[in-house]
């Protein structure tokens, strides 16, 4: 059985930092990913959000980050992790045993599944308005969901996109009362109620959208880019019988980064955090290490 001091599974920008950051400070580490390097990210054609580089794919940039795990010792295996026990993980191709081991295993944005939204994600279907929202300055764009992060979304699009629909199934909203007041202060905000989205129109990029009324008269809405933010699903499940989970599925921490096992660390958007960010993954990353360097002595 091969042996690694950290072990982390996951291969998004949390874990390729950790990779980076253990690999610099002379410790064996290999990362585990059972999809593609990189995560989310890798969707996202244009990333300008990340300090000091001016614009990158997100592709490139997690090839970046990748060939840097390397150039520090890091090792990749992609294979999917099944299961922890007795600090040795199972994937679907072999055993590793660690002396600490960081979940990176992130959390994906949930979808409605409807007909387009996959292959329009970067081509005006975005599930980030702080990531995406500058590309639609001045143009026209739809926010779907009624919690707070719909209603914060709808107020930082409004102050840079000509006209903003807020499209909610319910009547009336779940978020706080005071955001439900920012956005119902905004004067390019037209809130589409009991209304739910049927279609995503547009072949090479969003053309608009297809709602159906509570009255269920179907109406298109022409728009430039639609932003979903109805939530997401934590990648934490497999590790259910080993690390606390809360009731959403997240991993529960008290500080950020230790777990409810001893040994077991976790970095980025697997555990409850207010801002999911690509630069908050790649802190969550490097402070995980720092911790598990420290317990490791």
């Amino acid at each position: 059985m091969e042996e690694y001091d950290i072990i982390i599974i996951g291969g998004g920008p949390a874990g390729l930092t950790a990779g980076i950051y253990a690999g610099r400070a002379g410790k064996s580490v290999l990362i585990l990913e059972g999809r593609a390097l990189g995560g989310q990210i890798i969707n996202a054609p244009d990333v300008r959000n990340f300090p000091g580089i001016l614009a990158i794919s997100g592709a490139e940039l997690a090839s970046n980050m990748f060939k840097q795990v390397q150039e520090f010792g890091g090792e990749v295996k992609f294979e999917r992790a099944m299961g922890i026990k007795d600090m040795i993980v199972h994937t679907d191709g072999g055993e590793y045993k660690a002396k600490a081991i960081i979940l990176a295993t992130g959390a994906e944005n949930r979808k409605l599944g409807l007909y387009g939204e996959d292959k329009l994600v970067g081509k005006g279907v975005s599930y980030c308005a702080t990531c995406d929202g500058n590309f639609f300055k001045n143009k026209t764009v739809a926010v779907v969901g009624g919690g707070n992060t719909a209603l914060e979304d709808a107020t930082y699009l409004s102050a840079i996109a000509k006209k903003v629909y807020l499209i909610h199934r319910r009547d009336e909203f779940r978020g706080d009362e005071a955001n439900i007041k920012k956005v119902k202060e905004c004067d390019n905000v037209e809130m589409v109620l009991s209304a739910n989205v049927k279609e995503i129109l547009g072949e090479d990029k969003v053309t608009g959208l297809v709602v159906e009324l509570k009255d269920g008269e179907e109406k298109e809405i022409a728009v430039d880019g639609v932003f979903f933010a109805i939530g997401y699903v934590p990648q934490a499940s497999e590790f259910a019988d080993l690390v606390k989970l809360d009731k959403d599925g997240y991993i529960e921490t008290e500080d950020g980064i230790h777990t409810s096992a001893k040994g077991i660390y976790v970095a980025g958007d697997a555990r409850k955090k207010d801002l999911k960010q690509l630069v908050t993954a790649a802190s969550d990353g490097a402070i995980a290490v720092s911790v598990a360097l420290k317990e490791m002595e």
